[in-house]
């Protein structure tokens, strides 16, 4: 028979009880989420607020698994019309989709950031993201085919 005796001041019993409390609690959350999978980039929430520098809107994208070409972005400024007529409704989709409510820049002046994405999953060459922003906060995005019957998607990694 082995008995282990120890002398613990109610401070250091505390202590080691919250310890063992917290990593009982890790296990049970560890353990919860046996069998599921991951997020997955598409489902992770990725912040659109803060995004100032070059280096900001690069490493946005890159949360979407987007490798862009180190060259400087074209940049526009835009102006978001006041009031959208039919022929915005699916690109107006598109940004809600995402997360992304464009009609509340109606009237204001955005900027259009364009990158070269040279990872896209087909090895498709001449493909773009358009990173759309207003006041530091990424407002819309998309990314497209430069090609004449390319194509237009969110900026999520499409499936290969």
């Amino acid at each position: 028979m082995l008995i282990v005796t120890a002398k613990l001041s109610r401070r250091k019993l505390a202590l080691w009880g919250a310890a063992v409390v917290g990593l009982l609690c890790c296990a049970l959350l560890l353990g919860s989420h046996h069998g599921q999978p991951a997020l997955s980039v598409e489902s992770a929430p990725v912040n659109p607020k803060g995004i100032k520098t070059d280096a900001d809107r690069v490493r946005f994208l890159s949360d979407y698994g987007w490798q862009v070409s180190a060259e400087p972005p074209a940049v526009e400024e835009l102006l978001v019309p006041n009031e959208f007529d039919d022929s915005y409704r699916e690109y107006l989709a598109l940004q809600s989709q995402q997360g992304f409510d464009l009609t509340a820049c109606a009237g204001k002046r955005i900027k259009r950031y364009t990158y070269q994405i040279v990872n896209y999953p087909t090895g498709e060459t001449d493909v773009r993201v358009n990173l759309l922003i207003h006041k530091n906060t990424v407002v819309g995005g998309e990314v497209l085919s430069s090609k004449l019957d390319g194509f237009l998607h969110g900026l999520s990694m499409p499936d290969q």
